[in-house]
């Protein structure tokens, strides 16, 4: 069983797993998080990898000609910024123009946001905070609770309230003012509330690529039918912001903030705020921070963004792209790579030369044809079998007749045998009413393209008519009932 003690000290060493305490608790945390605090600001979250070493090797040389020698590390800018994204604190992408960037991991900007916090003002336990966290428990509150009355008590009693409010500054005509140290409290407090910000909406972004990673890893092993895959995976990519916990999450939170109308309310708000004779006992730094607070807003929603599309288009280029052949054959020659390097390292020396690969290998035939291949086939096929057109069965002319096309001379005199004095005639009793000689499946056809010729009329009824063929077979047909006429109306 383990103890209070043993469960809080294993708690502590998976906290401090984290690559934000790692980085704050290391010996040279104070160069990381300023170096990484000058080179990356709100405004600048990308810095091209060569122009990233370009200012941290300046920033190291300005440190050591300040006089902190030893309070730096030994190695150039390049091996710094290796360190820190192996370490997880900078990541490393390619952008559209096709330019390798570096980018704050949500672990760096925590770890910035905590540093920052612990070397300004001192967070005080005042009426600004206290009242976040009653107005933050009486809203999670009413959100349990599902009595109708006890909602509806709370809203009759809001109203009450803000009309009581209402009729005394319609009375009197003035709003009772604030004191200036309870506003900056609640400055101080909407402050701590926004550096909160980055941290959140990087831990959003990287979650999301978490997820990028994980559905290409996953198409890529093509353990499933291309099919299933295709259609899952594709469904995923459209539906990116569903499919983590963090993304949810922000997809709740933009239903709040993403509204352009609230964006504009809030820097109006903003406005009347820095307005205010308090305001100038607040740092530069802070009046600067809460000025910025709508571009913040705005700067991570647009990270956020920008991260789904590019997830929804790795996403689909994978999907369209997909080779398993091809994709399990890179995976062979990376992993054979890897197994190599692992089995020089440990004998290599630092600084080694490494010969280079000059040629490809040549690859090793045990034999190969030395004589050309012959076109001509190693026999000729066999002949053809004579055929006597005489040593079928005899068929007489009747029979062939038989079995042949519509006798359209017989069908037409028995229609004009069967026709009433104006010469109309119904074609499907004519059909039935006709000997079997001419009651054939062709002669049926034969008789429809007569009443065609001669001008036919719908009756709008369905007609059955039973045919026989040669052989005494019957077969039932139906079409649409016509009537036709035998004779002109000069006639």
């Amino acid at each position: 069983m383990i103890t209070r003690a043993e469960g809080a000290y294993l708690g502590a060493v998976r906290a401090f797993q984290n690559p934000m305490l790692d980085l704050l608790h290391k010996r040279y945390a104070p160069l990381v998080v300023s170096v990484l605090s000058v080179v990356f600001t709100v405004e600048r979250p990308t810095v091209a990898v060569a122009d990233a070493h370009t200012e941290v090797g300046a920033a190291l040389d300005q440190l050591r000609a300040a006089g902190y020698e030893d309070n730096l590390p030994v190695g150039s800018a390049r091996d710094l910024c290796r360190q820190w994204a192996d370490a997880g604190w900078l990541l490393r992408q390619v952008v559209d123009d096709d330019v390798e960037v570096y980018r704050l991991s949500a672990h760096a900007v925590g770890a910035l946001e905590v540093s920052g916090r612990a070397g300004g003002a001192r967070a005080r336990v005042s009426q600004s905070r206290v009242r976040t966290l009653l107005d933050a428990v009486e809203r999670l509150a009413q959100d349990a609770d599902p009595d109708v009355l006890v909602r509806m008590a709370r809203i009759d009693a809001e109203i009450v309230r803000l009309k009581v409010e209402l009729d005394r500054i319609q009375r009197t005509g003035t709003v009772d003012e604030v004191d200036d140290e309870v506003l900056l409290e609640e400055a101080e407090n909407v402050l701590h509330l926004v550096r909160e910000l980055p941290a959140d909406f990087a831990r959003v972004a990287e979650s999301i690529k978490a997820m990028q990673r994980d559905v290409v890893l996953a198409l890529r092993q093509d353990e499933r039918p291309t099919g299933e895959v295709l259609r899952e995976y594709l469904q995923r990519g459209e539906q990116v912001m569903d499919a983590t916990p963090e993304g949810r999450a922000f997809a709740g939170a933009l239903r709040l903030i993403g509204d352009p109308q609230r964006l504009d309310e809030l820097s109006d708000q903003l406005d009347v705020v820095l307005r205010h004779r308090f305001t100038s006992r607040m740092t530069p730094t802070q009046r600067a921070e809460l000025a910025e607070l709508g571009r913040r807003i705005e700067h991570g929603l647009d990270q956020v963004f920008t991260a789904q599309r590019e997830a929804s288009y790795v996403i689909t280029a994978q999907v369209r792209n997909h080779d398993p052949l091809r994709d399990r054959q890179v995976d062979d020659l990376l992993r054979d790579v890897m197994g190599g390097l692992q089995a020089w390292m440990p004998s290599a020396r630092r600084g080694q030369a490494v010969d280079p690969l000059r040629r490809l290998p040549v690859a090793e035939v045990d034999h190969l044809r030395q004589t050309a291949g012959e076109l001509r086939p190693p026999q000729p096929p066999e002949p053809l079998a004579d055929w006597d057109d005489d040593a079928g069965p005899d068929v007489s002319s009747d029979e062939a007749r038989a079995w042949g096309g519509p006798q359209y001379g017989a069908l037409g005199a028995h229609l004009a045998g069967f026709a009433d004095e104006e010469g109309w005639v119904d074609l499907a009793a004519a059909f039935e009413a006709g000997p079997e000689s001419l009651r054939r499946p062709v002669d049926l056809l034969g008789l429809l393209e007569i009443a065609d010729r001669h001008g036919m009329t719908e009756t709008g009824d369905v007609a059955f008519v039973e045919a026989v063929r040669p052989d005494g077979t019957r077969r039932r047909f139906a079409f649409g009932g016509v009537t036709t006429r035998t004779k002109d109306d000069d006639d």
